[in-house]
């Protein structure tokens, strides 16, 4: 698992721009599904199991990562962008990033402080403050290795540290991922459909299509969630705590989990002697939210690993989470293909 997640966390692949995401998804599981490809870029996976499902179950995680993108050069080379999913300004100042189909290394820049007017000091810049400095010398000389439209990504490095702790860029979804990867390559009890999905971070957008082509009776989707347990914050506005394995929803911002689902994930970790938590603030929305809507109605879950610093160049999980969400999803999808 730290070898999978290490080399999938540092692919690029910003929403709308999961190509080597997708490919090397599919290196992975070539030999062990069948597999297809959506128009919109989903990955969608059968995997055979030992026997037939009673009911369809679907497992989803999100290949895309948050990111930027490029909207002008100006005269001096310096490159203007926007926000690619929710990324706070605060975390990109003076982050390393790469650039275009050429991967060019860049800099996050802004005014420095002592041109800051004063009373100003404290405030967050504001995005159109910001700048992305490849080293051009003039607009001609950038617009040779950067073009509009181009896709700009955290060169986070991965770093393993402390206590079974890692840390790494795009850590959300690509630990999903690196479950679902995992499970497909396992032996299943039962039938199971997978879908790698596209352009969650902007909108849940693949997860709508992918449910509607494979219409499962039950889904669960398998994400990262805020870690909050840091230095300040206490009790329920932890959201949940790295090491005490996955976290499971009963509400979040686009979705009402159903109550049976939610209790039949902690009867079964506890059957199982898994580790496994509530997410205890609503906050945030996934994939679920797409998925529950469509056709008639999926029931769904969500198990998402802890993940400390969420859309940054430095996002932080404990490896033990990852490794018991992955035995509570494959636990679950058992369940639910036979109940």
């Amino acid at each position: 698992m730290l070898e999978l997640i290490k080399e999938i966390s540092s692919l690029s692949g910003i929403s709308g721009r999961e190509c080597a995401v997708r490919e090397y998804i599919i290196n992975q599981i070539k030999d062990y599904a069948e597999y297809s490809v959506d128009p919109l870029g989903n990955l969608i996976v059968f995997k055979k199991g030992k026997n037939p499902a009673k009911n369809k179950v679907m497992l989803d995680a999100h290949m895309d990562e948050v990111g930027l993108i490029i909207t002008a050069i100006t005269s001096e080379g310096f490159l203007k962008f926007l926000n690619v999913g929710g990324i706070d300004n605060r975390v990109m100042l003076g982050r390393t990033v790469k650039v275009g189909e050429k991967a060019v290394n860049g800099v996050i820049g802004v005014k420095p402080v002592h041109l800051v007017e004063k009373g100003e000091e404290a405030n967050i810049p504001k995005l159109d403050d910001l700048y992305i400095d490849i080293g051009a010398k003039s607009k001609e000389k950038a617009a040779e290795y950067v073009r509009l439209g181009d896709a700009a990504w955290f060169a986070g490095d991965f770093v393993e540290f402390g206590n079974g702790f890692v840390k790494s860029k795009a850590l959300d979804d690509r630990v999903g991922c690196a479950i679902l990867i995992e499970m497909i390559k396992s032996e299943l009890q039962y039938d199971a459909w997978f879908s790698f999905s596209v352009q969650e971070e902007i909108g849940t957008r693949g997860a709508q299509t992918a449910a509607f082509a494979i219409a499962p009776d039950y889904a669960i989707v398998v994400e990262t969630t805020t870690a909050a347990d840091i230095a300040g914050v206490k009790d329920e506005k932890r959201v949940c705590i790295c090491g005490e394995g996955g976290a499971v929803s009963f509400m979040d911002r686009s979705t009402l989990y159903s109550r049976e689902l939610f209790d039949k994930a902690f009867e079964t970790a506890e059957r199982d002697n898994i580790k496994c938590q509530p997410k205890t603030m609503v906050a945030g929305g996934n994939d679920a939210g797409a998925i529950h809507k469509s056709r008639g109605g999926v029931k769904v879950l969500t198990v998402s690993v802890p993940c400390r610093y969420l859309h940054s160049p430095g996002c932080v999980i404990k490896l033990s989470d990852a490794d018991e969400s992955l035995r509570l999803v494959k636990a679950l999808a058992e369940k639910f293909a036979a109940w």
